[in-house]
C-alpha cells in the first residue's frame, strides 16, 4: 500500500513538471519590460488593468460585452451578414450559414463554415470552407468543398474589418497613464 502511494505521488509529480516545459503564456521577458512601472503604464493605458482609485470613485473596472468584444468574430458576422445563418456558437469558435442561393442563379446555393483558431487578427486565425450545392431537376443535387478566390477575398475583408475594429477599440480604451505616487 505505502509503495502504491509512493508510486502514484511519484507519477503525479513528473506529470506536473513535464507539463512546465512551455513556461507562463505572454511572459516573453524580450517583450516585457522589467521596470513595474512601464508595465502598469502599458496595461492601464491598453485598457487591461484597473486601480482602485477608480472603485472609491464608482467607475466600473471594464466594459465585457462577450461576443461584441471579439473584432474576428464581429467582423465575420459583418462580412456574410447577408447570409442567414444556422448555427453561430462563440464558446465553440464557430459560424455555420444556411443554404443561401442568389435570385440570378437559384440551382446553385452556398454555405460557408468559419471557425476561429484564435483571437489574433492574423492570417491564419480563421478557417473558412465554402460548399456548393447545385440542383438539378427534380431535386437531384450534388455538393462540393470549393477552394478558392471566394475564401481569399472572405478572409481578406473580414481581416480588414476586424483590424479597423481592433483600432477603433484600442484608441477607445487607451487611457494616459499618470502615476499619482510622487517619487
Amino acid at each position: 500500500m505505502h509503495n502504491l502511494k509512493s508510486i502514484l505521488i511519484l507519477t503525479s509529480l513528473v506529470l506536473f513538471i513535464s507539463g512546465c516545459k512551455g513556461g507562463l503564456p505572454g511572459a516573453d521577458a524580450r517583450k516585457v519590460s522589467y521596470k513595474s512601472e512601464d508595465r502598469v503604464k502599458k496595461n492601464i493605458e491598453e485598457g487591461r488593468g484597473f486601480r482602485l482609485d477608480n472603485l472609491i470613485e464608482g467607475k466600473k473596472g471594464g466594459d465585457f460585452e462577450f461576443a461584441s468584444s471579439n473584432e474576428l468574430w464581429r467582423a465575420s458576422l459583418d462580412v456574410i451578414d447577408f447570409m442567414p445563418l444556422a448555427s453561430a456558437n462563440y464558446s465553440g469558435g464557430m459560424i455555420i450559414t444556411d443554404w443561401y442561393a442568389d435570385s440570378n442563379n437559384p440551382e446553385e446555393s452556398l454555405k460557408l463554415t468559419i471557425r476561429f483558431m484564435t483571437n489574433e487578427i492574423r492570417s491564419d486565425a480563421l478557417k473558412i470552407k465554402a460548399f456548393y450545392r447545385i440542383c438539378k431537376e427534380n431535386l437531384k443535387c450534388s455538393v462540393i468543398e470549393k477552394d478558392g478566390p471566394l475564401i481569399t477575398e472572405l478572409k481578406k475583408q473580414i481581416l480588414k474589418i476586424a483590424a479597423t475594429y481592433k483600432a477603433e477599440n484600442d484608441e477607445k480604451n487607451f487611457k494616459e497613464y499618470t502615476p499619482k505616487i510622487k517619487k
